[in-house]
């Protein structure tokens, strides 16, 4: 099966509540999009985006300009079908982001959560940044969040890579300046817990 139609079985047979990444609210993804300072009329991208709350609470706060990205049809048409008219404004984009070629500096804010440590080749990870390179402004702001160097070694059936701070700033490398790093212990719906590294970047502007 390939990632597509792993992703689209997933989102088919479960209830966007119950798999293991689930957050009612993305609380630690919102403060570090606002903690960048940019205004609510940036141009904020979120990859792997799924039926993520993280859309609602941007939306809630007043951002327009957001892009939700994934590979999955189904997951996008759940967070389309639940915010309604609040989404008019967004574009929503089915596709894998190693392979798309986003618009040239488009976006101000780049989120991920739990999207690159599934990028288990270094051909993968390789496009995944080279994507971040284009598409963010220089001077843009990049979150990535994975699952922590004692994480889990798998999730939804399959393997994962774990990082720590500095291991996940080293793929990205010198175009991108760390400034904050935090962890997280996600409690998942079915009663685990998952650990998180986030990684706060800011693309070089030369």
């Amino acid at each position: 099966m390939d990632s597509k139609h792993h992703w689209e079985h997933v989102y088919h047979s479960k209830a966007t509540e119950s798999v293991s990444w689930f957050q009612e609210h993305a609380a630690l993804s919102l403060d570090l999009i606002r903690g960048t300072g940019v205004g609510l009329d940036a141009s904020i991208i979120d990859v792997g985006s799924g039926a993520s709350r993280l859309i609602d609470d941007l939306l809630d706060h007043g951002y327009r300009r957001i892009t939700a990205l994934d590979l999955s049809d189904a997951a996008l048409a759940a967070t389309r079908a639940r915010v309604g008219d609040k989404g008019r404004d967004m574009v929503w984009i089915a596709d894998d982001i190693t392979r798309i070629e986003l618009p040239r500096h488009a976006y101000d804010v780049w989120h991920d959560r739990a999207v690159f440590h599934f990028l288990t080749t270094r051909a993968a990870r390789i496009a995944y940044v080279n994507a971040v390179l284009r598409a963010v402004r220089p001077g843009g702001h990049v979150i990535v969040a994975t699952f922590d160097e004692d994480g889990p070694t798998q999730c939804s059936g399959l393997p994962v890579m774990r990082y720590s701070a500095n291991e996940l700033h080293g793929e990205f490398g010198a175009p991108f300046e760390l400034l904050r790093s935090e962890r997280e212990l996600h409690d998942t719906p079915f009663g685990t817990q998952q650990k998180f590294i986030y990684c706060y970047c800011r693309k070089q502007t030369n």
